[in-house]
C-alpha cells in the first residue's frame, strides 16, 4: 500500500466519524463519533468511501478534523459553500471536457495556480478567516510533500463538492419554508 492509499483509507475513517459527529447525540456525540470512526476502519465503509469517492482533500479532512473537534460554527457555513460551489462546478464541468480548456492539467505545473491562490490567502487573512487559511497553508504543505501529484487532488475532491452542495440546499430549503410561514 502506497503512502497516498494509506491517506485516503485513514481520511475516509475520519469524514465517516466526522459525519456521525453531525448527528443529535447530546453528551454521546464524542464518543459515537469515534467509535464511527474506528468502525469505518475495521468494518470497511472506510475502504468502501475510498473505492467510491477516491482520496479525499486535505480541505475536506481538515473540515473533517474541525467537525470532530467541535469547532462551532462550521467554516463551511452557507456563504463560503456557496463561493465554492460556484467554483467547483464550472471547474468539474470543464475538467470532464465540456470545452477546449482542461482546467485539471494546470495542477500538474501548478505556477499559475499558486499565483492565483496568493489572492486568495490574502483575502482570507484580511477577512480573518483563520480556519480557512490555515487549511489552505495545510493544502499547500501537503502538496509540496510530493504525496499529490496534482493540486487539484489536495484542494476539490467530488465528496467536498457534495457536502457543500448540501449546505446550499439545506440553507435554502430553510428560507424557502420560512417565507411560505409568513
Amino acid at each position: 500500500m502506497n503512502l497516498l492509499a494509506a491517506y485516503g483509507l485513514l481520511a475516509h475513517g475520519l469524514i465517516f466519524g466526522a459525519m456521525t459527529a453531525l448527528l443529535p447525540l447530546g453528551e454521546l456525540r464524542a464518543r459515537v463519533a469515534l467509535a464511527a470512526t474506528t468502525l469505518a476502519m475495521v468494518v470497511g465503509i472506510a475502504p468502501a468511501m475510498h473505492g467510491f469517492f477516491g482520496t479525499p482533500s486535505l480541505t475536506l479532512l481538515g473540515l473533517a478534523v474541525l467537525q470532530l473537534a467541535n469547532k462551532t460554527p462550521s467554516p463551511l457555513a452557507y456563504r463560503p459553500a456557496l463561493g465554492l460551489l460556484a467554483f467547483a462546478v464550472p471547474f468539474y464541468v470543464a475538467a470532464l471536457g465540456f470545452g477546449a480548456f482542461d482546467p485539471y492539467a494546470l495542477g500538474y505545473q501548478p505556477t499559475a495556480l499558486l499565483a492565483a491562490l496568493i489572492p486568495l490567502g490574502l483575502a482570507l487573512w484580511w477577512k480573518r478567516q483563520d480556519a480557512w487559511l490555515i487549511m489552505l497553508a495545510a493544502d499547500l504543505a501537503g502538496y509540496a510533500s510530493g504525496v499529490f501529484a496534482n493540486l487539484w487532488d489536495v484542494l476539490l475532491d467530488p465528496l467536498l463538492v457534495l457536502l457543500t452542495l448540501i449546505v446550499v440546499l439545506r440553507q435554502q430549503t430553510i428560507r424557502f419554508i420560512a417565507s411560505r410561514r409568513r
